[in-house]
């Protein structure tokens, strides 16, 4: 794991340079939904965000002649809004498989650079339209764990919508919202498939049902709690392994704080090539604009 520490320091001076800024802003808000960060898909909003850590857990079995291996994920995310609805953001993961009957393997995966523009928000339907970019850079990451050498850009496309626009008399559903992550992925070696990706998050918020629908006196915890279930889903387009589509169904809770939120969510594969057994991620976002708010929640340039 030599690599955590040049790691850590890049992040840490990275949050160190932020410091010279000061302004505050809002975090994720469309009208008065607040859209929370997601955990197995990425939420519409281009804002200054900060995962540390997301950790997941797996136990594959053996299959096709390779062996079963217990699989632990550790990764980071940090966006930061630099022009007004555009934001950067570089995200990697520190992977360690625990293979039967072999050595360990670990290494960092590639590292991923993203850029996201809002080009649509209206308040009053809590509804929102980003368009997106992630490019994962080919080489950074370690052979070992299945790190490619080759890099992918990947456009995107991101939704969400509330539903607090609804009749009154169907108050109970105003606390829905949706969000989806559509994603084309071009890789630049010839003989790798292109990938179609989908992502979407089902949430029900708690927060919003006691703040802006009714207050029905559900006591702490509970009123701070998100409730969803998230699909995410890669189809293979072309070459070999064409058609074939993998992913996981994700349900969990979010528990919100003013100051940061807390997920767990269970990762169900959907098929055979997908995983052999249920896994599941941990997740903390940390609002630094909440934190800190004359030094995040605001562009770098512009107002």
């Amino acid at each position: 794991m030599n690599r955590i520490v040049p790691a850590g320091v890049a992040c840490a001076a990275f949050l160190a340079a932020m410091a010279l800024h000061q302004k505050a802003g809002a975090h994720g808000f469309a009208g008065d939904r607040f859209f929370p960060p997601t955990i197995a898909t990425d939420d519409p909003f281009a804002v200054d965000e900060f995962a540390f850590p997301t950790v997941s857990y797996a136990r594959n079995r053996a299959a096709d002649g390779s062996p079963g291996n217990r699989e632990i994920d550790a990764g980071f995310e940090f966006d930061k809004e630099i022009f007004p609805r555009l934001a950067l953001g570089i995200s990697d993961r520190y992977t360690y498989q625990d293979v039967d009957h072999r050595s360990s393997i670990h290494g960092w995966d590639n590292l991923a650079v993203t850029a996201k523009y809002e080009i649509l928000i209206h308040p009053e339907h809590e509804f929102i339209v980003s368009l997106g970019l992630e490019s994962d850079i080919g080489g950074a990451g370690a052979r070992s764990v299945g790190s490619d050498t080759f890099s992918t850009f990947t456009p995107k496309l991101y939704l969400g919508k509330g539903f607090g626009d609804l009749p009154d008399s169907v108050d109970l559903f105003k606390p829905f919202a949706l969000t989806a992550e559509l994603g084309q992925s071009f890789p630049t070696r010839a003989d790798n498939s292109n990938t179609f990706q989908t992502g979407f998050a089902l949430e029900y918020s708690l927060p919003y049902l006691e703040q802006n629908v009714r207050d029905t006196g559900l006591p702490r915890p509970f009123r701070d709690l998100i409730p969803l279930v998230e699909f995410s889903f890669e189809t293979a387009e072309n070459r070999a392994g064409g058609g074939l589509t993998t992913g996981t169904i994700n349900p969990g809770v979010l528990y919100e704080n003013p100051y940061f939120q807390l997920g767990l969510e269970a990762n169900i594969p959907i098929n055979r090539r997908s995983g052999s057994s249920v896994g599941f991620t941990i997740q903390a976002w940390i609002y630094l604009d909440d934190i800190f708010p004359r030094v995040f929640g605001h562009p770098l340039f512009g107002e």
